[in-house]
């Protein structure tokens, strides 16, 4: 899309990953072209396109991985990788022709609530404007690296780097590695990595869940059999979505069956660990579910082998050529690399400064009082403005994307709603809103992310669950399907007046 002068639309979609794109095509399926998606980088795919460190993949099938509106009979595995995701989102892009609707290199720094025109007006980072009856916030709440302060780290001489922006110009052959953190990411790489460097130094705060489970090739007949039926390749996403939900009584703290898990998290560290000092550093102490499950049958392999040492000291320093544990032990290292996840979602506020009714700025509100939103889609304050994968909108079982999905729905739903008021915006009351919140706290103080015994990101310094939807992804399905308008506001529009 051509950039040479200020913008104005009807929607305004802020990213081009899962969420943006699947806003968008939305759109298109239902024949409307008044939007624009507004993409910092220089290219669609959000999460996918900026994660390429080796062995990057998703752990969710990708059968239930992917929009059920534009299903992909072929699939090469169980679980992709992501290359082939990405590609996945690029032909999504293509087939609904939305790369010409997408704004790249174009970052909106700062929007404001302009009341009187019942419109968003928004700055970009180039100097341009945007103006916007709708705004679509589809930034991903996990894509901004988080880089723990460690005294020293500026001396060091050494490659650095985030495993979200991995340095592939860096060539670990032969090399003393040292990888802070043992998360998503780092269960991923580290397998891949372990054969090529000569010593993996791995810094262990606490560690993970991990259970051992096989990623088998699709059969090309099957995929065929997909792509000629339809209805096969339906059958069986909904097969794939039971099964996650199954795996969600467990994940979630139900009853017992937590404890299966935690024996296959067991059996996988008894297969592949024989080094009874080791296996004691990786059994984690905390109930399975607390911290997020990972599924790697290599992992522990990886740990076991001659040239990998799993530390669990804390860092007191980082010198030019080593690292210095709180013991006092220094380790020679060549490259540092920190799988230390993400800044969550208020980070999305902060550096996106909104301000909605009354200049009241978001990023303020939920730093005094928390992450809060209705469905984590609308919020009080904000009109005409939507967030997908907004606060308790996570999943730690099951698929993103199809919460994404829902959120869609949503947000057309409301759109709808003002198209048949003709209103000028709709916003979600407070009352409404606190109501919400208080029944997600209820129900995230019987879930073992909050009584696990465990830290993890989905619950903030007070205790207060604002990450993920404390129940079944069906469940969130029926709430997002029954749009209460009684839990919004409606603004008139103008017959006359400029609006």
């Amino acid at each position: 899309m051509t950039q040479t002068s200020d913008l104005e639309t009807t929607i305004a979609i802020i990213g081009s990953g899962f969420s943006g794109l699947g806003m968008a095509a939305q759109l298109r399926k239902r024949g409307r072209d008044d939007f624009v998606i507004l993409e910092k980088a220089h290219d669609i795919g959000g999460t996918w396109r900026d994660n390429t460190y080796p062995g990057c993949g998703c752990d969710v099938p990708a059968a239930l991985y992917s929009y059920s509106f534009e299903q992909n009979p072929y699939w090469s595995k169980m679980w992709c990788s992501q290359p082939e995701i990405q590609a996945y989102l690029q032909r999504v892009a293509d087939k609904y022709d939305l790369r010409r609707k997408v704004m790249f290199g174009t970052e909106l720094v700062e929007a404001h609530w302009d009341e009187a025109a019942s419109r968003w007006r928004g700055r970009l980072a180039d100097g341009r404007t945007v103006t916007a009856q709708f705004v679509v916030i589809s930034v991903a709440p996990l894509h901004v690296p988080r880089i723990p302060e460690i005294s020293g780290i500026e001396t060091f001489t050494g490659p650095v780097f985030h495993s979200a922006r991995w340095d592939h110009g860096v060539d670990l052959a032969g090399k003393k590695v040292a990888v802070i953190g043992t998360g998503a990411s780092a269960i991923q790489f580290m397998p891949v990595i372990a054969n090529h460097v000569d010593q993996l130094h791995v810094y262990q705060r606490s560690p993970a869940w991990v259970i051992g489970r096989p990623n088998v090739s699709i059969p090309r007949l099957v995929q065929q059999l997909f792509a000629r039926v339809p209805v096969t390749c339906t059958a069986f996403r909904y097969v794939n979505y039971w099964i996650a939900e199954l795996l969600g009584v467990a994940i979630n703290g139900y009853g017992n069956l937590h404890k299966l898990l935690q024996w296959a998290g067991e059996a996988n560290i008894r297969k592949h660990v024989k080094d009874p000092a080791l296996a004691a550093k990786l059994t984690p102490d905390y109930q399975v579910g607390c911290k997020r499950l990972l599924f790697s049958r290599t992992y522990y392999q990886a740990l076991a082998q001659p040239n990998a040492e799993v530390i669990t000291d804390g860092i007191a320093e980082v010198r030019p050529s080593s690292i210095v544990t709180v013991d006092g032990t220094e380790r020679a290292v060549d490259v540092i690399i920190y799988a230390t996840g993400f800044h969550v979602l208020n980070d999305r506020f902060d550096d996106l400064r909104i301000r909605g009714a009354g200049g009241e700025v978001m990023a303020h509100r939920w730093n005094a009082e928390g992450l809060q939103g209705h469905m984590g889609v609308s919020m009080a304050g904000m009109p005409n403005a939507f967030l997908l994968m907004g606060p308790n909108t996570g999943v730690a079982y099951s698929s993103i994307v199809f919460m994404i999905e829902q959120q869609i729905e949503y947000v057309l739903r409301a759109l709808d709603r003002v198209q048949h008021r003709a209103a000028a915006s709709i916003h979600v009351r407070r009352d409404a809103q606190d109501r919400f919140n208080e029944d997600i706290q209820r129900r995230s103080a019987k879930r073992v992310w909050t009584n696990g015994s465990c830290t993890n990101w989905f619950v903030d310094a007070t205790g207060a669950n604002r990450a993920l939807w404390p129940g079944f992804t069906w469940q969130y399905w029926r709430a997002a399907r029954d749009f209460d308008e009684a839990a919004f506001e409606f603004t008139p529009a103008l017959i006359s007046g400029g609006r």
